[in-house]
């Protein structure tokens, strides 16, 4: 089995098609769908729309390859939580890049509003909140988990698994404080996380964050296992520094 893990997307479309293309996927129009010829894996790792330009697109792509033709696997997102919790008519508010999908939804028919609702919510209820591939050795959580938490499904897991390893408190920009929970991991899994942009992957202690921050105008990224070896494309976004977290020794 041989998997490439796709870093959070956030509605950049373009940049995950020459992604695709880079790693050898070739498009089956007829199937709406990227095969490998080597049966390669996609894993999607959350976060696939919101403040990007074409977050439809990316739900359809990645509904077609999950649910349709099973030729992919997904784990959800903040954002796809916050998504789908908009969907089922909760109360959300529409900021943090919510309000971009939101208007490209709206600026559909009402018809084809319903067909991308049911089509997301059918992919974040059957997916699972994160992966374990025990014949790799690999865990795929969206913002990572914490060696305590491996195997459980409660709230505590979710959150951390959706957020990381949040404070509770703000930083003064208004973003959450996070502690640096993969410095401490200690497991002989390799645990695939993103949700904190960087500006090139980060690996330490068997885990590797490859959220490059492509809506933010760094790059897209991909990690092949178990070759363990990255790949980007850069973004076509316009960049954006202060979106990115750098970490030093004393965290």
């Amino acid at each position: 089995m041989k998997i490439d893990v796709i870093g959070d997307i956030h509605g950049c479309y373009d940049e995950l098609c020459s992604l695709f293309e880079m790693l050898g996927y070739r498009y089956e129009a007829n199937m709406k769908t990227y095969i490998h010829p080597d049966n390669r894996i996609p894993i999607f790792l959350g976060d696939l729309t919101d403040r990007g330009p074409h977050s439809l697109l990316v739900i359809e792509l990645v509904y077609h390859m999950t649910i349709k033709q099973k030729v992919a696997k997904y784990v959800p997102g903040n954002h796809c939580n916050k998504l789908y919790r908009y969907f089922i008519g909760r109360n959300v508010k529409q900021q943090h890049g919510l309000e971009t999908t939101v208007a490209e939804l709206k600026a559909l028919p009402k018809k084809e509003q319903e067909k991308i609702a049911q089509k997301f919510i059918h992919l974040y209820e059957h997916a699972p909140l994160y992966l374990q591939l025990p014949e790799l050795q690999v865990i795929i959580a969206h913002a990572g988990i914490k060696e305590s938490l491996i195997g459980r499904h409660d709230k505590k897991a979710e959150t951390f698994v959706l957020y990381g390893d949040i404070t509770g408190e703000f930083d003064i920009s208004g973003r959450p404080v996070r502690r640096d929970w993969a410095k401490h991991y200690q497991g002989e899994d390799w645990i695939i996380y993103g949700h904190t942009p960087v500006l090139k992957p980060r690996t330490i202690n068997h885990t590797i964050n490859i959220d490059t921050g492509c809506v933010f105008g760094n790059a897209l990224t991909a990690f092949r296992f178990p070759e363990k070896q990255t790949v980007s494309v850069p973004s076509q976004q316009p960049f954006q520094e202060n979106h990115f977290r750098s970490f030093t020794d004393s965290e």
